[in-house]
């Protein structure tokens, strides 16, 4: 069955021709976590809305009537017209050796399902980059033993196909197209913009370029920045200011060194054990990310992309509980229940998941730190709100309150005022708001949410999780490894609130009972 479309979180790193060696790893002889259930098959549909996180998170969409007479060149890849069967025979021999690594085991019962290929590839784009890339075994979750033809997807296995085009609709109508709008708002100057910004001393406003520029009017729709939470923001940096002296001290003391990619890919490799989904997920590690990670479908594979500029020895496990831990096994279970459609959504009446699933996911990445200080979230929310008030340069000056380096400034410049053409103007994507606006609503309600239950039931708003339940299908549920021990959670929960001064009666004065993030009654 092909699909509409699959959503993607970030423009990734496309390579133009891929070349590897590959070497297959040895599977182990059973499931190494209780979340891992075995599944005797996996709904054709299961990617279709795995990593669909609504209208103002990573995975926003566009949908925008075509022109009859628009060329098809708009679209920046074509549609596949077929599903192909992963195979090696057709690709140039690799120049770089693949990293060896001895002892991996992978978690699965059949080791026709367990072949895992790790490879190391370089690619012919204007920046070279070698990247690590992990292939699991095909898309199932605890594969069961069907024969598969060698290289191929199992037997069986429907794999859904990336499309950006839509058929045409009935009656005659245009096609839809649906662009992802983080795709669409990225620069493809960036580089080109960032070396004059530096070399005018931080004073020139760049002027951005992009291959799909949006209409005015869905820019329009996403630049409504909010200062509701703004105090909260701003506090919990001056708390990380008031002890430890900058952001870059901050990043060093409770973030640790940089981690080389072997590390990487080992934390990676330990953190799927722990959750028993080896051999489930494409692993890329690459430096040309705007945010530290990414899950996306890519190649109709669950992928997570990694940014080995930010990945740091004290954050990446965090990074993981964010990605794959919340993010890829929330979309998991939400392909089994009645709503794991649009259709299926609009039934059951289903309010928008952000900022519930962005604020649980961020929860998630300071759980368990020795400091669950929320910076990310709260310079992400002060710097939009900025953004919409000042220009590039301005704003760049602005976060010199916060941020001494200059690379660290640009880059969150860059995701405020992505979408823009012309800098010098005011303007901002407010997207990045939806981090600390989740954090808090789910902290504020964190004693009648059923923390376990908001991860079974999928992509759904903690606010719909009540009425919801009474409906859910619990057969193959996943649950992370660290909602196991919720008395151990919540008392995570209750840290983070001490670490950043938040109190219940400040979260219940700023954000009443009876009002829910989209103006709606709360149930």
């Amino acid at each position: 069955m092909m699909l509409e479309s699959i959503e993607v979180t970030e423009l990734l790193h496309w390579p133009g021709l891929e070349t590897s060696k590959s070497c297959v790893l040895s599977p182990m002889e059973k499931p190494v976590s209780p979340s891992q259930l075995r599944l005797e098959r996996i709904p054709s549909g299961v990617l279709k809305d795995l990593f669909n996180t609504a209208t103002s998170s990573y995975n926003t969409l566009l949908q925008k009537e075509s022109d009859a007479q628009e060329s098809p060149k708009s679209s920046s890849y074509k549609c596949p017209k077929r599903v192909s069967t992963a195979t090696h025979r057709d690709r140039p021999l690799p120049t770089l050796a693949p990293l060896t690594m001895s002892g991996l085991a992978f978690g699965c019962r059949d080791t026709r399902h367990a072949q895992s290929v790790f490879s190391c590839f370089s690619t012919n784009s204007s920046k070279q980059t070698n990247s690590i890339t992990v292939l699991g075994s095909a898309i199932r979750l605890s594969p069961c033993p069907i024969s598969r033809p060698k290289n191929g997807c199992p037997a069986g296995t429907k794999l859904p196909q990336l499309s950006k085009v839509l058929p045409t609709a009935r009656d005659g109508e245009n096609s839809i197209k649906k662009l992802c709008i983080l795709s669409a708002i990225k620069p493809s100057n960036v580089e080109k913009e960032k070396a004059r910004f530096f070399k005018s001393d931080f004073k020139y406003n760049p002027q951005f370029e992009y291959s799909n520029p949006l209409p005015p009017q869905v820019l329009a729709k996403h630049s409504n920045a909010s200062d509701r939470f703004l105090t909260q923001a701003v506090r919990i940096m001056e708390l990380a200011l008031q002890k430890y002296g900058s952001y870059e001290k901050f990043e060093q003391a409770t973030g640790g060194n940089l981690l080389t990619k072997t590390r990487i890919w080992y934390h990676v490799k330990k953190y799927m054990e722990k959750e028993g989904c080896i051999g489930e997920i494409v692993v890329h590690l690459t430096d040309d990310l705007l945010s530290r990670a990414s899950m996306t479908v890519v190649n109709s594979r669950p992928t997570l992309t990694i940014n080995i500029s930010t990945a740091r020895e004290q954050w990446l496990e965090g990074m993981l509980r964010h990605e794959i831990g919340t993010h890829y096994f929330r979309g998991i279970n939400n392909s089994h229940q009645p709503w794991g459609s649009c259709g299926g959504r609009k039934k059951h009446g289903l309010r928008p998941i952000n900022p519930t699933e962005e604020g649980l996911a961020s929860i998630h990445s300071v759980l368990f730190r020795k400091d669950p200080t929320l910076w990310r979230a709260a310079l992400l929310y002060y710097t939009v709100y900025q953004a919409s008030r000042m220009s590039f340069s301005q704003l760049f000056h602005n976060l010199g309150r916060f941020v001494h380096d200059p690379n660290t400034r640009w880059d969150y410049c860059v995701r405020a005022k992505r979408g823009q053409a012309d800098t010098a103007l005011p303007g901002c994507f407010s997207k990045d708001q939806v981090y600390l606006d989740g954090i808090l609503k789910i902290l504020r309600h964190r004693d009648k949410i059923d923390f376990q239950l908001l991860m079974a039931l999928g992509k759904v708003s903690y606010e719909d999780v009540e009425r919801l339940k009474g409906v859910a299908l619990m057969d193959h549920v996943r649950i992370p490894h660290f909602l196991q021990d919720q008395v151990r959670y919540t008392e995570q929960l209750h840290k983070i609130m001490e670490v950043n001064q938040l109190t219940d009666e400040e979260l219940c004065s700023i954000i009443p009972e009876h009002v829910t993030f989209d103006g709606r009654l709360c149930c």
